[in-house]
């Protein structure tokens, strides 16, 4: 349970004022719905004592049945208004903890942020967070509108009718009920987190089928891949039977308390009227509230089933929850007398000045790209600086103003290709047909439509070396100090990549440029060569 309290604290903190209205407009219609069915009890058996006596004449009618139409009438306005609040309060909170969470993920370094472009994880982070929409819908809310409504029973039977019945309505449900629902959460937890899990699992697996389904059937794998989809499937389903059958012994068990202690009360009341204590019609109040009380309990039960489920999510992104974001960076002051970049370590020394070109070299794995990264502020590194100052020091705007990169991994979105081209700039029209001519992709764009040309998601439509080249014209349009490209070249033929790093350093004479290559080392734009080892 200390997994959610964080996330208890962040849901209430959103929108106090709202989820308080909320709760105590819960807590209302409870009330009007057990005072409802403890009127009508005492209404209809006064009644019949009236006409049984022979005085149903004299019965005032109209006060009592205008209570029962003002109970009926304010607990469904009272319930409404309940549900539009929590439920509001509930989707601004789990807004703002998806912002936390892809806040806490932002301040990950590079590697940690490509894996997010996984589809594995980008459905775990949504899943998360949707399941946790039943913390305070389905179990908090739930659970304390119902042990202030038990109590406010308590002290109105107490008052109405005696202080034995209320104390047997009171000990016969609440001890018996968290009891009940104790064994609920025990026995649930493991299989409702594993229902979650196997989901999550059977949907990754339905995606990576479909989006691989032509290697799939090339390599004949199609069938075995179909096969480990089902018994997931298998799995899954037979966690969510153990969880509905437990589920379902909870609700008999809950039946059975709500008729046990309605016949408790029966019991007390016999006594009260044999005594003298109480009246029939106010001994009725007791034993239609012991009914009525029901209410209260039977909704818990589906939000102890998932405890298992939001704990689970609960752990995972609780680091978000509970991690405060980090104080933005000071605002640096450009020292345009220091270097562009800057490189001090013991096993590499480069330095940079405004319009230098230099390229990166070594064999795989030598940390050419970990290296582009630290530079760009996407990991941590020591020995860098840009403009005398460490990247981690300027602030993130800051930062993406005067460094770009363009990694091997482009990414594009499902747009057109002036949307894709104008997410670095507002540049116009003809300054993005100047930056396509620039890596040689004008006249692809324009046979393909122009501008307006429909992109699939991730740039498909696109070869993989067109889709690298649309990337690099929209870094050429923000005109940076500093140009970090990773395998610019890769997948070109060598006119093709000649023509592109000329137009490079003809459209940023005054840009530095920095670039990994495998071919191409010895090209006339850059005047120095980088070995790494």
């Amino acid at each position: 349970m200390k997994a959610l309290l964080p996330i208890i604290r962040l849901m209430l903190s959103c929108a106090p004022r709202t989820m308080v209205c909320g709760a105590i407009l819960s807590v209302i219609a409870l009330v009007m719905g057990i005072a409802l069915l403890g009127l009508s009890g005492w209404f209809i058996t006064a009644t019949g004592i009236a006409g049984i006596a022979g005085i149903g004449i004299a019965f005032d009618v109209f006060r009592p049945s205008a209570g029962v139409r003002f109970l009926a009438l304010g607990r469904t306005v009272t319930r409404y208004g309940e549900r539009l609040l929590t439920h509001d309060a509930t989707l601004r909170s789990l807004a703002m903890l998806r912002v936390m969470v892809l806040r806490h993920q932002v301040q990950s370094d590079a590697r940690a942020l490509a894996r997010l472009r996984s589809e594995a994880v980008l459905t775990r982070i949504v899943s998360d967070v949707d399941a946790l929409d039943g913390v305070i819908l389905r179990f908090l809310l739930p659970g304390s509108a119902a042990l202030i409504t038990h109590l406010a029973a308590f002290v109105a039977l107490g008052w109405l009718v005696s202080w034995s019945m209320a104390t047997a309505v009171l000990l016969g449900y609440l001890p018996i009920a968290m009891l009940i629902l104790w064994y609920l959460a025990r026995h649930t937890k493991r299989p409702s987190a594993e229902v979650e899990a196997q989901t999550q699992r059977l949907r990754r697996g339905t995606i990576d089928m479909i989006r691989h389904r032509q290697s799939l059937i090339l390599t004949g794998a199609l069938a075995a891949r179909e096969a480990q989809l089902t018994a997931i499937d298998t799995q899954t389903r037979e966690a969510a039977r153990t969880l509905d059958r437990v589920e379902r012994r909870t609700g008999a068990a809950l039946s059975i308390l709500v008729a046990a202690v309605t016949a408790l009360a029966l019991v007390v009341g016999e006594h009260l009227i044999v005594t003298g204590i109480a009246g029939p019609a106010v001994t009725a109040i007791g034993v239609f509230v012991a009914l009525a009380l029901a209410e209260t309990l039977l909704p818990l039960r589906r939000g102890v089933a998932e405890l298992g489920k939001m704990l689970g999510a609960a752990r995972r992104i609780g680091a978000a929850a509970t991690t405060q974001p980090e104080a933005p960076s000071k605002r640096q002051r450009l020292q345009t007398n220091a270097p562009v970049l800057e490189i001090h370590r013991p096993t590499l020394a480069l330095r940079l000045e405004q319009g230098n070109a230099a390229v990166l070299t070594g064999p795989s794995g030598s940390g050419k790209t970990t290296l582009m990264m630290e530079i760009a502020g996407l990991a941590e590194s020591k020995g860098i600086t840009i403009f005398g100052v460490h990247p981690r020091q300027w602030s993130d705007p800051e930062l993406r103003d005067i460094v770009t990169m363009v990694p091997q991994r482009s990414v594009l979105i499902a747009g057109t290709v002036r949307e894709n081209m104008r997410l670095a700039s507002g540049a116009s029209d003809d300054q993005v047909w100047r930056a396509l001519e620039v890596v040689a992709l004008d006249k692809v764009i324009a046979e393909r439509g122009g501008l307006d040309a429909s992109l699939s998601e991730a740039g498909l439509g696109l070869s993989g070396g067109q889709t690298r080249r649309l990337v690099l014209a929209r870094a050429i349009l923000k005109r940076p100090k500093l140009l970090l490209l990773d395998e610019p070249t890769e997948g070109l033929d060598a006119e093709t990549a000649d023509r592109m790093l000329h137009g490079i350093r003809a459209a940023l004479p005054q840009t530095t440029i920095l670039a990994t290559l495998h071919r191409f080392i010895d090209h006339s734009i850059f005047e120095q060569t980088v070995t790494l080892n």
